[in-house]
């Protein structure tokens, strides 16, 4: 995994933070100055902090659980779309819905909604229904989409949430520490980075420092799911060998210890 460069994150703007008068003081650790009114975050600290959350992710994939990336703000939420689908991730990018972890049963079965619809168009019964039935269905489906579509294949709770702009995800990131699920979220100065488990402070509002950040975790993400890949590929062809070995017609199984050698020496 290739380590974040300190001149590209500078590049991207990463190192802006908001305006002086509006910070938080909890985000001084990571605060490298202070120029015409606007803070400078510490960038040798959002590397390493980076690294780390890139590490976790990377984890996480090559366990085969699901990361949540949440960004619904503009600037955000076309890249967070794009990078996460990129790694078969879930995201949320349109509206966070009010308990779409605390009551994940509810949201399931709003998404189970979607794909009956869905089976529905498939299989020809939606052709059968009156004009307007098949109106307000079309209409639910699409707002049903619009919501949930990102999360659809999300059977069960995320085991990680990635958040850009913590302070309008305060929803998400309140049901994420609710339920202890772990969240890794880009910080700017403005914000309180007590709720986060793995800060990475950064600029959240300059799209080009938010798709580095994200190039760099989707990175890490797709290594660990290649990794994944890889030990499963192994794993098939041992368990293969560990089946009974077929000659003849006749199953022949490996013995075991020197008592199963003496009876096979019996036999003979």
């Amino acid at each position: 995994m290739a380590r974040t460069n300190f001149q590209e994150l500078l590049d991207a703007g990463a190192h802006f933070g908001h305006l002086a008068r509006k910070w938080n003081p909890k985000m001084a650790p990571y605060i490298f100055d202070q120029k015409n009114g606007i803070h400078i975050i510490d960038l040798h600290k959002s590397i390493v902090k980076i690294d780390e959350a890139a590490n976790v992710m990377k984890q996480l994939a090559r366990s085969g659980r699901k990361i949540l990336f949440v960004a619904t703000k503009k600037q955000a939420k076309e890249i967070v779309a794009e990078k996460a689908a990129s790694v078969n991730m879930p995201y949320v990018t349109e509206r966070w819905a009010g308990g779409m972890l605390t009551n994940f049963p509810t949201i399931r079965k709003a998404v189970k909604k979607m794909n009956t619809i869905d089976k529905m168009i498939e299989d020809g019964t939606f052709d059968t229904l009156a004009k307007r039935e098949r109106l307000q269905i079309t209409r639910q489906r699409a707002k049903l989409e619009k919501n949930l579509g990102s999360i659809k294949d999300l059977s069960r709770l995320p085991s990680a949430l990635f958040v850009v702009d913590v302070q309008k995800e305060a929803n998400a990131v309140k049901e994420a520490n609710r339920l202890n699920i772990p969240v890794i979220a880009m910080v700017d100065t403005c914000c309180d980075p007590t709720p986060i488990d793995y800060v990475i402070p950064a600029n959240d509002d300059a799209a080009k420092s938010i798709a580095y950040i994200l190039d760099k975790l989707c990175e890490a993400v797709n290594e660990g799911l290649n990794e994944r890949k890889l030990e499963k590929d192994k794993e098939t062809p041992e368990a293969g060998e560990e089946k009974a070995a077929v000659a003849g017609g006749k199953k022949i199984r490996p013995r075991k210890g020197a008592k199963a050698e003496a009876e096979a020496e019996t036999e003979e």
